[in-house]
Formats: structure tokens, C-alpha cells, sequence
């Protein structure tokens, strides 16, 4: 299972927010590159890089993406506000190894399937769910989909994953989201990347051996130090290594 390192921009700055509220960031006082190319040197793989202002059409943060996706020695999934193919396309050449599509994916489907074949690989759908059904534009509008219609609507699309959100669970309530979790990426046909639900590296254990999970977002957990990024990818790749079998 991969571990994603997740950092979250706005204005300039890394935040967390609570279930997606822009105007309730918490500002976690780093360098966002530096942190990113600290992330790299314990040997991260990939990371996730979230930008908020760009969900609300605003272009404040693109410097400091391309300095990230240049400079962090890893590769990058890069999310929000990717409404169009140009969009799409410019973070591809700009050097991002992977681009997450949610609104888009609902507003015009044939287009991101196109996308997904164009790009095989660097193309990662999100699944937002919130009271059953799935969020668009940044969490703020409910769409008419279940989250199970809407991955079967996608089932022969080659996307490189499909990250699932759990938002209106608990945030406490680790059970009800891996509930959701794990029950999406048995129905899916595409590798699973889950969202929200790693608090403690025992979370992790939990999430590997969860069938047709690929990787997992790690992000507050990180900024709050309650657990620490070597030690999350030590047991990532622990959870699924042979064990001797005593005669």
C-alpha cells in the first residue's frame, strides 16, 4: 500500500480545513517546500498537493505548485480546480504525475474518460460523499449520485485510482468511514485511495489489509505530529510482506 503525504495550499500557506471549509482553514506555519522536499528525504514516493484557490478560480498558488512539483525529488498528485481539458493538460506538462478530477468527471463524463485513455495512468477520479450521495465544486454542491452509481458509471474508465472522501462522517469515527471505504473499493474495478481516515499508524495496518485499497492520504496527522511519515511508510510496506510459515 502507498502512502501519500498530503499538503493542502491556500494562499500561499499549508492548511487543513474541517469537512472542506474554506473560510475555517487551520494555517500550519511551514515552507511548503521545504516540508515537501523533507517528505522526500524519508522517503516518500509520491505525494498529494491540494490547492484551495484554485477550487475558487483562482490562480494564487501556481508558482508555488510548479516549485513543488520541480523541486520535492517525488512524484506529485495534483487536485482542484481542474475544470478543463487545459487544465488537465498544463499540470501534465508542467511535470505532475498524476491529476484528480471531481468536478469535471460530473459535469462532462466523456470528456474525462477521454482523458483517462489520453493520459493512462495520471488520471485519479475523486469521490467526495456526503449523506449518501457525491460532492462536486469543492464539497459545497450535492449531486444527484450515489457514490456506487457513480463508480459503476466509470467501471471501464483507466484511471490510475479513485481516491474516496468520506465527508460527513465523524472525524472521531474511523469505523463508519473505513465502512464506506472498504465497501466502494470492493464493488470497484479500480484501485481504491482513501481519504480521511488515517489518524495513528494503526490505522494504516487496518487500511492494507482492506482488499483493492492501493494507498492511503496522510495529511493532518502529519502537520499535527501524531505520526510520523517514516514510520507510516515502514508499516505500509510491512503490512504485506511474507511471513514464514512454521513446520
Amino acid at each position: 500500500m502507498r502512502i501519500y503525504p498530503t499538503m493542502e495550499l491556500q494562499n500561499g500557506r499549508c492548511v487543513t480545513l474541517e469537512k472542506g471549509r474554506l473560510d475555517e482553514a487551520m494555517i500550519w506555519h511551514v515552507d511548503p517546500v521545504e516540508t515537501a522536499r523533507g517528505w522526500s528525504a524519508a522517503g516518500a514516493e509520491w505525494m498529494q498537493l491540494t490547492d484551495f484557490d484554485a477550487i475558487e478560480g483562482r490562480d494564487t498558488n501556481v508558482k508555488l505548485v510548479e516549485e513543488i512539483i520541480r523541486s520535492s525529488e517525488m512524484s506529485v498528485q495534483l487536485a482542484g480546480g481542474m475544470r478543463t481539458r487545459e487544465q488537465v493538460e498544463h499540470w501534465i506538462d508542467k511535470g505532475a504525475g498524476r491529476i484528480v478530477i471531481g468536478t469535471l468527471a460530473a459535469w462532462d463524463p466523456i470528456l474525462v474518460k477521454e482523458l483517462a485513455k489520453l493520459y493512462p495512468d495520471q488520471i485519479v477520479l475523486a469521490v467526495d460523499v456526503w449523506q449518501g450521495q457525491v460532492m462536486t465544486e469543492g464539497w459545497r454542491s450535492q449531486s444527484a449520485f450515489t457514490p456506487e452509481a457513480y463508480i459503476e458509471a466509470f467501471a471501464d474508465t483507466p484511471f490510475a485510482a479513485i481516491l474516496v472522501t468520506d465527508i460527513d462522517s465523524d472525524m472521531e469515527d474511523v469505523e463508519a468511514q473505513l465502512g464506506l471505504i472498504s465497501g466502494l473499493a470492493e464493488k470497484s474495478r479500480t484501485p481504491v485511495i482513501a481519504s480521511g481516515v488515517v489518524r495513528t499508524s494503526d490505522d494504516i495496518s487496518r487500511l492494507a489489509y482492506i482488499p483493492n485499497i492501493s494507498g492511503a492520504i496522510v495529511g493532518r496527522a502529519l502537520f499535527r505530529k501524531s505520526i510520523d511519515l517514516a514510520d507510516a511508510l515502514e508499516v505500509a510496506q510491512a503490512a504485506h510482506e511474507p511471513v514464514a510459515q512454521f513446520q
